[in-house]
């Protein structure tokens, strides 16, 4: 089946997984959100016991998540990898470090002679939540505002120096940082990651204090979500973009580009407007509508799909989706940085399988949660996060 797609539909059929690879990604970020409403929202060991535990029985999924999209990433546009990963280090040496310290966390906050009490691992989740949510917002939004690095294919028949990507800046990605849009977009993940995990809540905790101060806090987060999502797409859609000539594979900026392809991608326009919708319907009904707890899927599904635009305004429409600030044609590109034709063929069909990874998660995401979690039930359990 695979083998009669062209070369350049693979290319396109494997952005289309790596983008809903991080739609997901983001989704389950409410996980990390959630781990910053520890003390907010828990004001006892009890109430905390009951969110970490709510919490730790999704960790894995956001954590599998991450893992699969990296992979999948390196096998289908390597140079991608090699390029950010290999140069932008201290950036996802800091998100892996964030990550690390979580499963560690979950691993020991609640071990018999834990030494060091719960409020360090609590301390642990805090930092992964917030500073892994916000380092992973911006460098996704270098999709757009581009990083300084060089590529030469022709250094890999140097010796002792064959690598054909270099790092421009001596900061290795933390220079992502400073750039107001990249940070726009970071907060936006955080926030929404909170909004995300307060909706989970609902439908996972049975705890009427909690949720009444979940209510709340949904409130207060929800203004700054709205003033920084607001900020970052005006920015996105009136900023210059790097468009990519279909005949030559030059890249050129064009002004408002991303909002072009907006215009000249419709069904890309209405997954991008029906997320945005969704994510808001799912909080309204929350606030609004007394004993209301499906929140969750309406705002879940909505964040995959706006994700999933996002990722489709970066890469498709002859778009650079690694542009490159320090030397605009090496830009990266589905069609100049992805693998063999014969690769992405065997890929295709490994991909097959997502369908039934998908339909395992789901299954076992409700055999998880055929039940919320409440006091009695911690009080009861033998083995708890």
């Amino acid at each position: 089946m695979f083998e009669s797609f062209s070369y350049f539909a693979l290319q396109q059929y494997w952005w289309a997984i790596i983008s809903l690879l991080g739609s997901f990604l983001v989704f389950l970020l409410f996980v990390q959100g959630g781990q910053t409403l520890l003390y907010t929202l828990g004001k006892d060991e009890n109430e905390r016991t009951i969110l970490v535990n709510s919490l730790g029985r999704k960790w894995e999924f956001t954590f599998t998540t991450l893992v699969t999209f990296g992979g999948a990433f390196f096998a289908s546009f390597p140079l991608f990898y090699s390029t950010s990963f290999g140069g932008a280090y201290w950036v996802w040496i800091a998100i892996l470090f964030c990550f690390v310290i979580q499963a560690v966390a979950y691993e020991f906050r609640s071990k018999p002679n834990n030494v060091f009490g719960h409020r360090v691992y609590e301390t642990f989740l805090f930092i992964n939540g917030a500073l892994g949510t916000i380092l992973l917002g911006t460098a996704v939004s270098t999709f757009f505002t581009g990083s300084r690095f060089s590529i030469n294919l022709n250094n890999i028949t140097q010796v002792g120096d064959s690598a054909i990507s270099r790092w421009e800046t001596p900061y290795r990605g933390l220079e992502a940082a400073l750039n107001p849009q990249n940070l726009l977009l970071g907060l936006t993940v955080f926030f929404l990651a909170r909004i995300l995990a307060i909706l989970y809540f609902f439908n996972s905790v049975d705890h009427e204090i909690i949720l009444t101060r979940a209510k709340k806090s949904l409130f207060r987060n929800t203004i700054p979500f709205l003033v920084v999502f607001l900020a970052f797409v005006t920015l996105l859609l009136t900023q210059k973009g790097f468009a990519v000539d279909p005949q030559s594979g030059l890249v050129n900026y064009e002004t408002a580009k991303y909002f072009h392809n907006l215009l000249q991608m419709p069904l890309v326009t209405v997954l991008f407007l029906a997320g945005t919708l969704l994510v808001l319907s799912g909080i309204a009904g929350t606030l609004f509508r007394t004993g209301y707890y499906k929140g969750i899927w309406f705002s879940g599904l909505g964040t995959v799909l706006f994700v999933f635009s996002l990722f489709a305004l970066a890469g498709y429409n002859n778009t650079s989706y690694y542009p490159s600030t320090h030397d605009l044609q090496s830009s990266l590109t589905i069609t100049n940085s992805s693998s063999s034709r014969y690769t992405l063929v065997i890929m295709s069909y490994v991909s097959l399988l997502v369908p039934f990874v998908l339909a395992y998660i789901i299954y076992a995401w409700r055999a998880i949660n055929n039940k919320k979690i409440s006091l009695s039930e911690m009080q009861e359990e033998t083995h708890t996060y």
